[in-house]
Order: structure tokens, then sequence, then C-alpha cells
């Protein structure tokens, strides 16, 4: 369930309210005149299912809420209420099934957000990956898999294509071609001072490597994996279950490609830095494509399910 606490002009409310009553799958409505002070109107709140919380969302924002008040939204962990039980029981789908198009715009604005934070996670996260692909050691690279914030500007281009945002789009692209730019300049001079302090060899790097050496022999597997990886973070998103994002992260070669082609530049290895970078770009675009197209599913699938309802 979700829980909308909304401030309302006075002379809007009774929309609202009617808006509210006619949805299927809410309860729990509590209307107070007057006690809202900024912007002065009403609050209006209610419960709704996570499965009819689009179609809700949508309605206010036609009514303008968004703009002449407020539309607050949080999921409610728990609801011990026969009412709330009706309403989901009521509303059409499953809950962890359904797609809240505002929370999923909001969610991948911030996250494909060009930050200090996002550049530092990325670099980071990059460095680590160096070290792991120098020493041949899986378990750093799982790691900088773990840390790498990439996947969130590649779910903003894919949730921008579809609800056709050129902002979010823009947003995204710069934050993943600024971030990978920052993070990898930042590896080749991590990867000199390593070299220059006798951490890192050339001897190291040219050596066979049974635990990281797919990382720059990208192949027809890497974009199937890179196509399910995609698919699979984008239903965690959708269906806020962060759990499976973090196994998304450690699946894909995007962070563990960036810094091979980092250290391999930094000694000349042509060979590798392109083989790496082929691999980054499959792997992004796979991803890409493959968010795209369970969103854009997922949209005519609840479209589908409306209909039914409505007929």
């Amino acid at each position: 369930m979700l829980h909308l606490r909304l401030i309302t002009p006075s002379d809007r409310t009774d929309q609202v309210v009617r808006l509210i009553e006619k949805t299927v799958g809410t309860t729990h409505l509590v209307v107070l005149p007057g006690t809202a002070r900024d912007p002065a109107g009403d609050v209006v709140m209610c419960d709704v299912a996570r499965e009819a919380g689009d179609e809700l969302l949508a309605g206010l924002r036609e009514l303008g809420i968004d703009t002449t008040g407020s539309i607050a939204v949080e999921s409610i962990d728990l609801s011990l209420s026969e009412r709330a039980e009706k309403a989901e029981a009521d509303a059409p789908g499953e809950g962890s099934d359904a797609v809240l198009w505002e929370h999923l715009s909001d969610a991948t604005h911030e996250e494909s957000t060009l930050s200090v934070t996002y550049l530092a996670f990325i670099t980071l996260a990059t460095m680590i990956a160096a070290c792991g692909v120098v020493l041949d050691n899986s378990i750093l690279i799982v790691g900088a898999m773990a840390v790498g914030p990439e996947f969130g500007p590649l779910a903003g281009i894919s949730t921008a294509a579809v609800r056709r945002q050129p902002r979010l789009a823009a947003r995204s692209l710069i934050a993943l071609l600024v971030g990978f730019a920052a993070a990898m300049a930042v590896t080749v001079a991590f990867s000199l001072f390593m070299d220059a302090a006798g951490l890192f060899t050339e001897a190291q790097l040219e050596a066979d490597r049974p635990n990281t050496g797919f990382i720059y022999a990208p192949d027809r597997l890497s974009f199937v994996v890179a196509v399910l990886a995609g698919i699979a973070g984008t239903l965690s998103l959708t269906s806020a279950k962060s759990g499976a994002l973090v196994g998304v992260a450690i699946s894909v070669t995007t962070i563990p490609a960036a810094a091979n082609a980092a250290v391999a530049l930094s000694y000349g290895d042509t060979s590798q830095t392109w083989g790496s970078t082929e691999q980054l770009l499959l792997n992004l675009l796979g991803i890409i494509v493959a968010g795209t197209a369970t969103l854009l599913a997922q949209k005519w699938f609840w479209r589908r399910e409306r209909q039914k309802v409505d007929a």
C-alpha cells in the first residue's frame, strides 16, 4: 500500500475527493479543511493499493495539484486493516508488478545527476577494479561492480526514452559519459602512480589472467548477459526490490572494463584498451536496449490490465 498526503486548494478539494473515491483500490480517506498553511489549503490523505497508485497520481496531476498544492507519497510497510486488504484485492493486477512512473522518473532523475558523490563512487569503483585486473583478483572485481553507480544513468536513459523526457535523457547521458571519462582518466594516473611505487607492473597486466581475462575479450555472450541484467535491473527498480539491483550490479562488466582499458592505456597496450572499451560499450548498449524494452512491455501490460477493468 501507498500513503498519499495532499495539500489542495480549497476550490479543488471536492474534485480531489471525488477522484480518490472513484479510483479502485483506495481507502482510509481523510479530509482536513483549512489546515495547510504553506501552501494554504486543505489537507487530504488516503491509502491506495500500489497497483492503482499510478492512475491516481496521473489524475491528481491533471487537476494541477502538483503545481497549486503538494503531492507526497510514501510506502506503507505494515497496514493492519480489512479495508486495506479489500482495496488491494479490488485493484487490478499485483502490487509487486505495478509501475509507479512518477516515482521511477524521480528516482532515475536523482540517480543520474552528475554530482561529486556520483563521480567519487564511479572513480573509486574503477580504481578498485584496476587493482583487481592487475592482481587477477575476482573478489576485487565483484567489489568494484557493487560500488559502481552507473546503472542509475542507464535506467535514466531507458526511462527518458519511454516517457519522452529529453531533459532526463540528456542529464543521464552526461552523467554516464563524464563519469566514465573522469573515472578512467583518474585511473590512468592511479595506474602510473602504482607502477612508480612498484605495486603494478606491465608483466602482471600482460600475463595470463584466468579470472579477469574475459574483461577485454568481448563476445556475443557478453551482450546476452548485459540484456538479461538490464531486464533484471529495470524490474528491480520498478518493483522497488533493491536487493535484486545489487545482483545486477555485480553481473555486468562495465566498471571492470573501464578499469582494464585505463590500466592498459597507461602501459600503451592498445589491444587490451580497445578490447575493454568494446566490452564496455557492448554492455552499456545491452542494458539500455533491454531496459527500454522492459519498460515498454510493462507499460503495455498495465494498459491492457486497465482496459480489462474498464470493460
